[in-house]
């Protein structure tokens, strides 16, 4: 298993499997059952699942689809969209998820992260920070519910959030999601230097030149990608792929 984790960063819409560009205009890219079983066949070692819709319309999450995911799935997977309370998140460890992934709970409620980390154990709870520049070309925290930027910078949101107890963070750049525009290391190194948890940068990859890089140049633990992992040429066809382990290896060692 390599040290550097190369995730795939699968989007859930409506029931099926969708890609996003900016956060916006999700286009559908097929079954999430039928992904999961592709990555099964690939060996991918982990999975990140997050709902676009749950948070934003006040829902719950779906307990049935994500029964589905883990009765399908044969690795570790996170999940992510509409947790609110630790009745859910029980209920979701219970039904075979790894870890839970807390966003706009977190950044309405930080003590939600501290109650989650006593009740369920820090390596359980990870938190998404989403970053966008505002109007002057600085990064702040981004809220994808109300679609705007707040008053926070990421590295004191993220330390924060390392503080409350997350045992991970998840760094979602908003401005490279889907644009194959590479990722902005300066600020996830930053971010980096500052936490002393794992951190996953997301947002940008234009294929696996981009993954090495940026694990070398910010020091991140893990990287997750989902456009390189469901799209292919420059048409965006979509076909679900994944490097293989030998290519993995020659890539990061």
């Amino acid at each position: 298993m390599l040290k550097t984790r190369i995730i795939p960063c699968l989007l859930l819409h409506e029931g099926g499997l969708v890609k996003t560009e900016k956060f916006k205009d999700p286009k559908y890219v097929g079954d999430p059952i039928n992904a999961v079983r592709i990555y099964n066949e690939k060996e991918v070692d982990e999975l990140i699942f997050l709902d676009i819709d749950a948070s934003r319309k006040g829902e719950e999450p779906n307990l049935s689809t994500i029964e589905d995911l883990a009765t399908e799935c044969f690795m570790p997977f996170a999940y992510g969209g509409g947790i609110t309370t630790l009745q859910q998140i029980q209920r979701i460890l219970k039904i075979g998820v790894e870890k839970v992934i807390l966003n706009h709970s977190a950044l309405k409620n930080p003590d939600f992260v501290k109650e989650a980390a006593k009740h369920f154990g820090n390596s359980t709870i990870i938190v998404a920070v989403d970053i966008k520049k505002d109007l002057w070309g600085n990064y702040k925290v981004y809220d994808h519910v109300k679609k705007k930027t707040v008053a926070q910078s990421p590295t004191e949101y993220a330390l924060k959030m390392c503080e409350a107890g997350a045992g991970e963070l998840f760094i979602n750049n908003v401005d490279r999601d889907g644009t194959y525009s590479g990722f902005d290391w300066h600020i996830l190194e930053s971010i980096n230097k500052i936490v002393s948890v794992p951190v996953i940068a997301c947002g940008g990859a234009s294929g696996v030149k981009d993954l090495k890089e940026v694990v070398a140049k910010a020091n991140v633990s893990g990287v997750a990608a989902g456009s390189i992992f469901v799209y292919q040429g420059p048409h965006r066809a979509v076909l679900i792929s994944y490097p293989s382990q030998d290519e993995l290896q020659q890539l990061f060692s």
